[in-house]
């Protein structure tokens, strides 16, 4: 291996610190359903996830390959593009984190790479058969995909348990529910470490440390694997409270489908090599097994920002890194400036968020900071959807007067 540049160990460096921030930043992805219905404690379920998400970035590489070589032409592209990209993906990552929304560094990412290489080699030098067919047709199907999935997984799972007893039922799909969280984590750490390795794999290609179409070498598989990890067990508290209380409550029943549903889905993407959103088909999975449950309700006011901030996911990061790199087109002291840039900005963003503290001690206390009531259209869904048989509603019950007050008016006996 030929010896590092400077700016090529501090672009490796910057994915690396990316993938740290894409593992706390997706770790709701895997374990927010989880630990709202209680199925594991908060940094136990932390813990496993990132376990398994090491585990998963060694599974494949075909996500790596489709970023190294499909997305944009190899030969255009300098390190400092891809340091350019990246500060534009860290920064969205971390502003979207602050907030507590469920954005998807996947895109993130993708945008940070178009826009930084526009800006250096012009729209030809992004393959757009590419972007198109293996990131924006994937972002706009996975949360349908995984949403109708879980809609249906859940309705026949409440449909089959009607005749089990309700404790033991709850205790299995509690079980059910952690498996399908490893599941999940296993093909987070399969699908976003990936991306890591693929930016990583590109920097050195242009670096001229690698050749063209190589894949990513161990060393690099290794380091962005035990990167995410690390970010994981961290815990993106403020996204899993989000996530796991903001857009709907869930019972363990729909964890389970949500979950299942969502895992089913990234696999078999990272399998075709699709740079698979992992937190939209996460997100579309719990909306679709809220709505599956009779009653169930999704908060729309959190699931409308949630989708803003998917629209503006990709041009807002690459925006950023288009800026990025015109600075670091200016040389040295430009790529020092947008390094200084980015080491302020994000510990900014670090002590505004230390205002409000959430963690494992506090995610499940109530419901997303800014979440509010359901809309209409989930009030009118749950107002016409008819109570369990031999259920009486809080509202019906508290109209009918204790037996011994002696404030009752006086009963009838028929």
């Amino acid at each position: 291996m030929e010896s590092f540049s400077l700016i090529l160990a501090i672009v490796v460096v910057t994915a690396l610190a990316f993938d740290f921030t894409n593992g706390f930043h997706d770790t709701a992805n895997a374990m927010a359903t989880t630990i709202s219905t209680g199925a594991l404690k908060p940094k136990v379920a932390v813990a496993m996830s990132a376990v398994l998400n090491l585990v998963g970035a060694f599974l494949s590489v075909e996500v790596a390959n489709t970023i190294s070589k499909g997305l944009v032409d190899e030969a255009g592209i300098r390190p400092e593009v891809i340091f350019a990209a990246l500060v534009g993906a860290i920064l969205w990552n971390l502003l979207t984190w602050l907030v507590g929304l469920p954005s998807s560094s996947s895109h993130a990412l993708m945008g940070g790479l178009i826009g930084a290489t526009v800006a250096s080699a012009g729209f030809g030098a992004v393959h757009g058969d590419v972007l198109v067919t293996k990131v924006l047709i994937p972002a706009i199907a996975a949360p349908l995909v995984a949403g109708l999935a879980a809609m249906l997984a859940t309705r026949l799972t409440y449909r089959m348990g009607k005749k089990a007893d309700g404790k033991a039922s709850e205790k299995g799909y509690r079980a059910g529910q952690i498996a399908s969280a490893g599941l999940v984590s296993l093909a987070h750490g399969t699908n976003d470490a990936q991306k890591t390795m693929g930016i990583i794999t590109l920097a050195l290609v242009a670096g001229g440390t690698l050749a063209p179409d190589s894949d990513p070498p161990m060393w690099v598989i290794l380091s962005a694997g035990i990167a995410i990890a690390l970010g994981t067990y961290l815990g993106g508290w403020r996204i899993i409270r989000t996530m796991g209380k903001g857009l709907t409550d869930l019972q363990p029943q729909q964890g389970f489908a949500a979950q299942t549903s969502a895992a089913t889905v990234i696999l078999a993407s990272s399998h075709l090599g699709f740079s698979l959103s992992t937190t939209h088909s996460v997100s579309g999975s719990v909306m679709g097994a809220g709505l599956g449950r009779k009653g169930g309700v999704v908060r729309w006011s959190t699931a409308t920002r949630m989708f803003v901030a998917w629209g503006l996911t990709l041009p807002a990061a690459a925006l950023v890194a288009a800026l990025a790199e015109w600075v670091c087109g200016f040389g040295d002291w430009g790529t020092a400036v947008v390094a200084v840039f980015l080491v302020v900005s994000s510990a900014a963003i670090w002590k505004i968020s230390r205002r409000e503290v959430i963690d494992h001690t506090n995610v499940n206390d109530h419901e997303a900071p800014g979440a509010e009531p359901s809309g209409v259209v989930t009030q009118a869904m749950a107002a016409v959807t008819p109570p369990p048989a031999g259920t009486v509603s809080e509202e019906l019950a508290a109209t009918i007067p204790a037996p011994n007050d002696p404030a009752s008016p006086a009963r009838t006996t028929v």
